[in-house]
């Protein structure tokens, strides 16, 4: 019976790479693009299929940042499948990301210079801005919308003759002191990228104290530091024809510049022939790439513990019942 593997944000980037590394690792495969723009989905369906005429490839609209999106691509998905094995829930987004110049001259010539580039761990600040269903977009895009297409697949994901595999891609800046609970959705802050991350942990952990049982696991990857066009876009293109020199010389001395977008899905390709129940819960398991252009992956224990994961996991339930309460009945309906 063939694995059907579902991957939000697949038409670019890491979805892009990650759909043509499992492909080209097991042809007999379902694999669905969930992505917002259908029509360049179904451009990459063509591309998966030309290259894999053996595959079984399909695609569904579906924008995290709008819940009657996420419902209704929910609903399309049931009718579909009976059941999904693995979902990568990759879509994301870091708005308008801001260098900032005063902290980066100054890590420059710290002690902190490789750690600055390979986490970007006080670098950037984003503008945040409220969704149509009043949240913070960074927040919705990267952690409710997704956990609510999770809450909606359910029956899809829940069996315990064979157990479903949820991937997250998080990212090592997602820092425990970028995360405020009372503020979940970092609406006073200025790091909400970073702090959307850490919360996709939390949930990750949450889901398997909640779900083991029911034959659902969940896992965390961070696919390192890719040159990707939002990369590009931080700063101006001649500070990167300065930079890359010194990039390229730092990999040989961490393993988090991977780069290239087949680099980065290295962890979650790894993840993708592992049993999941053997997998540590509380574990991050990292692209990672040698100067010399190797890949292999490692496993990180996340800064969290599982008190506060479970916390974070019923302040959105909560959250939850009071959007399903407002939202149109016909959404709420499978």
């Amino acid at each position: 019976m063939r694995k059907v593997v579902l991957v939000t944000g697949a038409s670019s980037g890491i979805g892009l790479a990650l759909c043509k590394r499992l492909l080209a690792e097991e042809e007999e495969l379902y694999l669905c693009l969930a992505c917002r723009n259908l029509a360049k989905a179904e451009a990459v369906r063509a591309e998966l299929l030309a290259a894999h005429p053996t595959a079984q490839v399909t695609t569904v609209q579906v924008d995290v940042s709008n819940l009657h999106s996420v419902f209704r691509a929910s609903k399309e998905l049931k009718q579909k499948f009976q059941r999904l094995d693995h979902v990568y829930l990759n879509a994301g987004i870091m708005p308008n990301p801001r260098l900032n110049i005063k902290a980066f001259v100054t890590g420059l010539f710290s002690r902190k210079v490789i750690h600055m580039f390979s986490t970007a761990e006080g670098l950037l600040t984003q503008e945040d801005k409220i969704t149509v269903d009043g949240l913070q977009e960074v927040f919705e895009t990267n952690v409710f919308g997704h956990f609510i297409l999770i809450r909606e697949l359910e029956p899809l994901l829940c069996h315990s003759d064979s157990p479903s595999q949820i991937i997250w891609t998080s990212s090592r800046n997602a820092k425990k002191s970028n995360f405020i609970p009372e503020d979940f959705q970092h609406s006073k802050g200025q790091e909400p990228y970073s702090s959307s991350k850490y919360a996709s942990d939390l949930l990750s952990v949450a889901l398997n104290r909640n779900f083991n049982q029911q034959g659902l696991y969940s896992s965390v990857v961070c696919p390192g530091i890719v040159m990707t066009n939002l990369t590009y876009g931080i700063l101006p293109p001649f500070l990167w024809i300065l930079l890359m020199p010194i990039i390229w010389l730092l990999r040989f001395f961490t393993n988090a510049f991977t780069m290239t977008p087949y680099n980065g899905t290295e962890a979650l390709v790894w993840l993708f022939h592992q049993r999941p129940e053997s997998l540590n819960p509380l574990a991050k398991y990292l692209s990672s790439t040698t100067g010399f252009g190797n890949n292999y992956v490692i496993a990180q224990k996340m800064d969290l513990d599982e008190d506060t994961a479970e916390k974070f996991y019923q302040n959105l339930l909560g959250l939850e019942k009071q959007i399903r309460a407002t939202i149109p009945k016909q959404n709420n309906q499978s």
